[in-house]
């Protein structure tokens, strides 16, 4: 399986890069994709180089999307056309969508959420659209995995990663020393 994280500048540190690392623990192929330019600054002001530009056609070649959230990360995601356009896209094809924090919106404006059990950042429940709103740490529903906030980063990560193999999932725990 193939993971495409989308980064915006803005973006929360811990979501995006959480699970690029546990991924890539995994030896998952995981690559970063940008909306514009190489570089992205998080919401923490850190500068990251992506591994690749949203903008090609090479992001239809993968599995999975995740959409961290953080500001204005998550709302510059949900405002690029391009990104509702592959999150549509994903959505029609069953593959996996996963986004956190205040990164659902960015599903609620695709009108993807309907019926769907969903969770993300509290404040941004208005924004999700007529979804079943979860107050969990992490939510799967079909091919869509949504997580809170930074404190779900790790159990996002995993969660993503249990959907390729339950064994790498139990490798990496036990490497990361996590219960």
């Amino acid at each position: 399986m193939k993971v495409a994280i989308l980064l915006a500048n803005g973006f929360e540190t811990l979501e995006g890069l959480t699970v690029v690392d546990i991924l890539r623990r995994a030896e998952v192929q995981c690559d970063t994709f940008s909306l514009e330019g190489n570089e992205v600054t998080t919401s923490h002001k850190i500068k990251v180089q992506s591994d690749k530009n949203i903008m090609g056609e090479e992001i239809k070649d993968y599995d999975c999307i995740v959409l961290p959230g953080g500001m204005p990360g998550a709302t510059n995601l949900r405002d690029s056309e391009r990104v509702i356009e592959i999150v549509k896209e994903f959505n029609n094809k069953k593959k996996w969508i996963c986004a956190i924090c205040a990164g659902p919106i960015a599903l609620g404006k695709a009108g993807i959420t309907e019926g769907k059990n969903i969770t993300c950042y509290p404040g941004f429940e208005d924004q999700l659209g007529n979804c079943n709103y979860k107050d969990e740490l992490v939510v799967v529903d079909g091919n869509i995995i949504t997580g809170k906030g930074p404190a779900a980063a790790i159990p996002f990560a995993f969660e993503i990663l249990s959907k390729i193999s339950e064994e790498k999932v139990n490798k990496v725990k036990k490497a990361m020393l996590f219960k």
